[in-house]
């Protein structure tokens, strides 16, 4: 059986500053998944959803209660929401997609090191 999700990713920014100069960074980040279940179309209508709905931290840390920030919102041909959100000089991006979830792994741990390969490494 096929699980549904909806991905939400942000655009997230960091200034770094190198040799007198200001670098903007941008990066993409997954910021959160909803499993939906096996209907691709209740996944759909849920992605429409957030697309219209979420807030990124980046804005919501700063907004006051009755504040509504602007929104654009595209959907792809793919199915695939990009969403623009603007409140007080501060903007954002983020997309929501539908996917399956095809594989999944657990983190596995090797063995600790000796204490002869502890004392390689130091040295």
């Amino acid at each position: 059986m096929t699980t549904w999700y909806v991905l939400v990713e942000e655009d997230t920014r960091e200034t770094k500053y190198a040799e007198g100069a200001e670098l903007r960074l941008h990066r993409w980040r997954l910021a959160a998944t909803r499993s939906v279940g096996p209907d691709e179309e209740q996944a759909a209508a849920v992605a429409e959803q957030l697309a219209r709905a979420y807030t990124p931290p980046v804005i919501a840390r700063h907004t006051r209660p009755g504040d509504e920030p602007a929104r654009k919102a595209f959907l792809t041909r793919d199915g695939a929401w990009v969403v623009a959100i603007r409140q007080r000089r501060r903007e954002c991006h983020i997309r929501v997609t539908t996917a399956r979830l095809v594989h999944t792994q657990e983190e596995k741990e090797g063995p600790p090191l000796s204490w002869r390969e502890k004392f390689r490494e130091a040295f």
